[in-house]
C-alpha cells in the first residue's frame, strides 16, 4: 500500500528513493501511467470494478429484492432480542475485496449462508465485531451492555442462529416472490480481520467484483451500524430474473377461474324442460295459469328444485347399517382390533423430575455441578409413554440395573 505522500511524488514525476532529485526525462511518462491506477487502489476507489457488469435497473431490482428480504429479517431479529430493529433501504453497488476492506470497520464476522432448494448461489453477512456482541447478549438475556473480551465459539454460535432465523425468513419472503419453495443451509460464521485473509479461503467470488448492498441497522438505543450483503454477480443477476419471472408466471394465471363462472347459465335448459308438479303445488301453476304474488326470481328458483324431485324419488334410500360396538375395555381385553398396532414400539421414559434455570447458571455447568429438583427423594417418579403421562412407579435396582416398579396408573 502505497502512502499519499509517495502518491503524490509518483504524480509529480519526483524521486522519492534519493534526496529529492528530480527523475529523468522519461520518468514522468512512466510514473504518471501507472501511479492513477495504484492510487485508486490504495484509497478503495475501486479499481479493478466493470461497472458495465450491472446497470442502474438492476441494481434497483436487486435493492428491492434486498429489501423485501431485510424486511422479515428485521422482524426475526426484533423477537430475537426483545429491541426495536430497524434496518434501512439497502444501498446497492459493485465492490471488490480491497474496497471492503477500507470502507468497513475490522475485524467483524463473516456470516455465509448457502442456498439449497430453489435458488443455487451463495451470499454473505457482514456485521461488526461490536454488533455482533451486542446482539448476542441480548438473546442470552443480558441488556446488551456485556461487550468486553473478544468473541468466542459461544458468540459465534449465537450469532449463527440469529443469521439462520433471519435468513429463513428472508427464504420465505423470496419463496413467495418466486412461487416455489427456497431453503438454506446452516449458516457458518467466522471472526476475520480481513487484512491478512486470503479472500479465495472464504468464497471464491470475493477474489474479483462482486455485488455489495449496505444496510443501515439499528437495534433500539445499542447499535447504529452498517449491515453488508455480498452477492455473486451472476447470482445477483438470477436472483433478480427469477423473481421478475415469478411475478409474471403468477399474474398470467388470474384469469384462469373465469371458465368456472360458466355454471351461472343452467337455469336455461331448465326453463325449457316440462317439468311435473310436485304433491301439494297447484297444478295451475305448471299449465301457465296464474302465479299470485310470484316474480320471476322466485320461479328460477322453484324450477329447479321441481326438475330435481323426480330424480329424488326415484332414489334407493335405505337406513344406514352400523356394526355393533361392545364396552370400551373389553375391545382392550378381547384383542380383536388392537392386535394390529402391538407391534408397534413405544418409548417409555422415567421422569425424575424437573427444573428450570437461567442460561447464566447453565454456562457455570462443571463437573460436580449438582442440581436441584422439583422432587423430594423417595417421591413416586414419573413414567411416560411417548411423552405422555401413564404412571408412577418407585426406582429398584434389577441386579446391575436401575428399573422402576409401577406403583400407580394415571388414568
Amino acid at each position: 500500500m502505497l502512502s499519499q505522500d509517495e502518491i503524490n511524488a509518483l504524480l509529480a514525476g519526483m524521486d522519492t528513493s534519493g534526496g529529492g532529485d528530480a527523475a529523468p526525462a522519461d520518468a514522468p511518462s512512466d510514473s504518471g501511467m501507472e501511479a492513477p491506477a495504484d492510487a485508486a487502489v490504495a484509497s478503495g476507489g475501486g479499481s479493478g470494478i466493470d461497472e458495465s457488469l450491472l446497470n442502474d435497473s438492476e441494481k434497483d431490482a436487486i435493492g428491492e429484492v434486498a429489501n423485501i428480504s431485510m424486511g422479515s429479517s428485521a422482524t426475526t431479529l426484533y423477537s430475537l432480542v426483545n429491541q426495536k430493529v430497524n434496518i434501512t433501504t439497502p444501498q446497492v453497488e459493485l465492490a471488490n475485496w480491497e474496497n471492503v476492506i477500507n470502507n468497513y470497520e475490522r475485524p467483524c464476522v463473516f456470516i455465509q449462508i448457502k442456498y439449497t432448494v430453489g435458488l443455487d448461489g451463495t451470499n454473505i453477512l457482514i456485521l461488526k465485531e461490536h454488533d455482533v456482541m451486542v446482539i448476542t447478549d441480548l438473546m442470552m438475556g443480558g441488556d446488551g451492555t456485556n461487550t468486553d473480551g473478544e468473541i468466542g465459539e459461544l458468540q459465534l454460535s449465537a450469532i449463527s442462529e440469529a443469521m439462520n432465523q433471519m435468513m429463513g425468513a428472508a427464504a420465505t419472503s423470496l419463496s413467495t416472490m418466486i412461487n416455489q419453495k427456497v431453503d438454506i443451509s446452516p449458516p457458518q460464521a467466522t471472526l476475520l480481520d480481513m487484512i491478512n485473509d486470503d479472500p479465495s479461503d472464504i468464497a471464491e467470488f470475493l477474489t474479483g467484483t462482486f455485488v455489495k448492498i449496505s444496510f443501515k441497522m439499528q437495534v433500539g438505543d445499542l447499535v447504529d451500524s452498517t449491515l453488508m450483503q455480498l452477492y455473486p454477480i451472476d447470482f445477483a443477476k438470477t436472483l433478480k430474473d427469477t423473481v421478475i419471472t415469478g411475478d409474471a408466471g403468477s399474474s398470467e394465471p388470474e384469469p384462469a377461474p373465469a371458465p368456472q363462472a360458466a355454471p351461472a347459465p343452467e337455469p336455461m335448459p331448465m326453463q325449457g324442460a316440462a317439468p311435473q308438479p310436485m304433491p301439494g303445488m297447484d297444478p295451475s301453476m305448471m299449465a301457465g295459469g296464474p302465479m299470485p304474488q310470484m316474480g320471476m326470481p322466485q320461479m328460477q328458483m322453484a324450477m329447479p328444485q321441481m326438475q330435481m324431485a323426480p330424480q329424488m324419488m326415484n332414489m334407493n334410500i335405505q337406513p344406514a347399517q352400523f356394526q355393533n360396538f361392545t364396552g370400551g375395555t373389553t375391545i382392550m381385553a378381547g384383542g380383536e382390533n388392537i392386535g394390529i398396532i402391538k407391534d408397534v414400539p413405544l418409548e417409555v421414559t422415567v421422569e425424575l423430575g424437573r427444573t428450570a434455570k437461567p442460561i447464566a447458571d447453565i454456562l457455570d455447568f462443571a463437573p460436580g455441578t449438582i442440581i436441584e429438583l422439583d422432587k423430594v427423594a423417595g417421591e413416586p417418579v414419573d413414567v411416560l409413554v411417548n411423552g405422555k403421562f401413564v404412571a408412577k412407579g418407585e426406582v429398584v435396582v434389577i441386579e446391575e440395573s436401575f428399573g422402576v416398579r409401577v406403583t400407580e396408573i394415571v388414568q
